[in-house]
């Protein structure tokens, strides 16, 4: 099968570009051919079709040009519009598979696929169809103002960064790219969670085009022996206010068992700083996936305090993939892969008092043996693929 991928980014940026990476990866391992459109830009990973890829674009205010630029590509896009449909009329795809494509690409490529006669599918990787904002948050909050149509919530409450500009280029996208013109362009949406797929419906968006498929994980990420446990516990993950560390590091600094944090973002010095005297936290940053697994897989469980809406949890898929149980937030996607008591446990988003039990009860039962077996083939790329082939062909 002829097969195009779209992202906006093509390298390992963020879940949803290693998402589409490995699949690509897959698929063509797979004997399908594949080709990809992403935004050029000077990290990504080579690619024969890089002559196609839309110029980049970048929110620079000191760059008046680059800004307008930046600004007018999500709800105008004739370059990208017209270096896809030579992207296409070189490759003629049977199915187009969009993945994150708002802003830096635009929703333009959906219509243009559609236009042409072509399968659409369309993975989704946060809740932007729903919220302009991306992950349905105000405030540090869920917030589900925009979920019943009306946009506007995200001018009234600035919700993009603080900023009237950036908010009002949000609405004027989400008003452009709706959902009754996304559902008809679009024949399936892949939601990575149950949870993801209820909310969409919420939103009005076509029930039997919504279809529940977890993200896979690549088998060689996960060879080898299972790791005895060791006497510390595990966060590994962005380190940002939406997935709860602030929360866990204050609980943390209050109990005498040792954590290690894996990760960075863009609140690391900060944490640093005020736990800098905490001997039983230790920061150990970014580090490649062969020391995540040793150091993931050693934990006795590992925490994923996420106070937003998840869309389903990688590190949680994991995780568990290693042998590592899982105390997790209610919250999202996640309790979707803590279905008992052996695969952890959860806890209230935010509530600090409840993660505090829930540590101290997880780290006294000490780590149980898991099925890692039946999580490795639960989140295979074999079973991925048994659903997503048939969606490609129109038989589901």
């Amino acid at each position: 099968m002829r097969i195009l991928l779209a992202n906006k980014f093509h390298y390992p940026r963020g879940g949803d570009c290693i998402h589409a990476l490995d699949l690509e990866r897959l698929l063509k391992d797979q004997g399908h051919e594949v080709a990809f459109f992403a935004m050029d830009f000077p990290l990504n990973e080579p690619s024969e079709w890089h002559r196609h890829f839309p110029s980049e674009i970048a929110f620079t205010p000191r760059a008046p040009w680059k800004m307008l630029k930046a600004c007018v590509r999500p709800v105008y896009a004739p370059e990208v519009r017209r270096k896809f449909n030579g992207l296409l009329d070189e490759f003629r795809p049977a199915v187009v598979h969009l993945h994150n494509i708002h802003t830096q690409l635009s929703p333009v490529i959906a219509q243009t696929a559609k236009e042409r006669g072509l399968r659409v599918v369309w993975t989704l990787h946060d809740y932007k169809l729903l919220c302009p904002r991306y992950d349905c948050l105000r405030d540090g909050k869920p917030c589900e103002l925009c979920l019943g149509g009306d946009k506007r919530f995200v001018l009234r409450h600035a919700c993009l960064k603080g900023s009237r500009l950036a908010s009002a280029v949000a609405f004027l996208e989400a008003r452009k790219w709706n959902r009754v013109k996304l559902s008809t362009w679009t024949d399936a949406f892949l939601c990575p969670s149950h949870f993801m797929k209820a909310k969409m419906a919420a939103g009005g968006f076509p029930p039997d085009k919504l279809h529940v498929l977890h993200h896979f994980i690549d088998e060689n990420k996960l060879a080898g022996t299972r790791l005895p446990a060791l006497d510390y516990y595990c966060y590994a993950g962005r380190l940002s206010a939406e997935k709860g560390i602030r929360t866990l590091l204050q609980v943390a600094g209050t109990l005498p068992y040792p954590l290690k944090v894996l990760g960075t973002g863009p609140l690391e010095p900060e944490l640093r700083r005020q736990h800098a005297g905490a001997a039983q936290i230790e920061f150990l940053g970014h580090r490649p996936w062969e020391d995540v697994r040793t150091i993931l897989g050693q934990a006795r469980f590992s925490v994923v305090p996420s106070e937003c809406y998840e869309v389903l949890g990688l590190a949680a898929m994991e995780s568990l993939c290693l042998g590592v149980p899982v105390l997790g937030a209610r919250i999202g996607g996640i309790p979707e892969l803590i279905r008992d008591a052996a695969a952890g446990a959860t806890f209230a988003p935010g509530n600090a008092r409840e993660l505090a039990g829930q540590i101290q009860a997880m780290w006294t039962r000490g780590r149980p043996m898991l099925p890692v077996e039946e999580y490795a083939a639960r989140f295979s790329a074999s079973h991925y693929l048994k659903t997503l082939l048939p969606l490609y062909e129109g038989r589901r």
